[in-house]
């Protein structure tokens, strides 16, 4: 199947590990031009960026820091000038501070963690959002994919990280009405457990190993499988679906 991704400007943010890595790889492989973005790691960006380029794409390497809007506002203006136009937009980053679930009662947890969390992984997104819309209108074309999690169905400790991810899907429901008409489709892509290299490092072998045998397909999901599902979302072989949410999880 044709994509129609060659030539095509993919942002990618946080693309130096991951979900993230994997995704700007997989639309290089598709001929596109994507800007892969880091807070910290940008090492592992560079690294991505090589891959993105060895698999046939373009690439170049963005700072990008979700809580700085300086810096989100000069990412989008680094890519106007390089290419002069945005066609993907990928909502991958997220404030790593805080995600482990806390064990405090929920009324202890401290507000500045909920105002740290909504500010960058909300807020941020939408700035995001605001500066990069205006080269996606003038393209003509449009794709934008957020990457949620099942964080969302409950997990005790994650409030602000899931209350952050719900939003992300009111807004994705949202910009479907107002997008539309622009032929820019919005979604969210929601995985579970996924395999990462920070996954394998930290999660215990055995607890894999439950989780995998409560996951009905068998097998653990890995961040090729959510970069497959991404590429066709932010693709032109995706013509009509917008405002959903996509769950990558083996079934669990």
């Amino acid at each position: 199947m044709d994509f129609g991704l060659k030539d095509k400007t993919v942002l990618v943010t946080g693309s130096s590990s991951g979900i993230g890595k994997a995704t700007a790889i997989a639309f290089g492989a598709e001929g596109a031009q994507v800007a892969v973005t880091y807070h910290k790691n940008q090492q592992g960006a560079e690294a991505t960026a090589q891959e993105v380029i060895n698999a046939g794409g373009k690439a170049i390497v963005v700072h990008y820091d979700l809580a700085d809007r300086d810096s989100i506002r000069s990412s989008i203006e680094r890519i106007q000038k390089e290419w002069d136009t945005l066609h993907v937009l990928v909502n991958n980053a997220v404030q790593n501070e805080h995600l482990a679930p806390s064990r405090k009662n929920f009324e202890d947890e401290p507000i500045e963690l909920w105002e740290s969390m909504l500010r960058s992984s909300l807020e941020g997104f939408a700035y995001t959002l605001q500066c990069a819309l205006p080269l996606m209108r003038k393209s003509g074309w449009g794709r934008i994919i957020s990457v949620s999690s099942d964080a969302v169905d409950g997990w005790p400790g994650l409030g602000a990280y899931a209350t952050a991810k719900s939003g992300l899907e009111g807004l994705t429901r949202t910009l479907k009405v107002e997008l539309g008409p622009a032929n820019i489709l919005s979604n969210v892509v929601m995985p579970g457990f996924v395999l990462t290299e920070g996954n394998q490092q930290r999660v215990p072998t055995q607890y894999q190993d439950q989780i995998r045998e409560h996951t009905p397909t068998r097998q653990l999901v890995t961040p090729q499988d959510l970069a497959n599902t991404i590429v066709f979302l932010g693709s032109q072989a995706n013509r009509q679906i917008t405002g959903e949410v996509i769950r990558v999880t083996g079934g669990r």
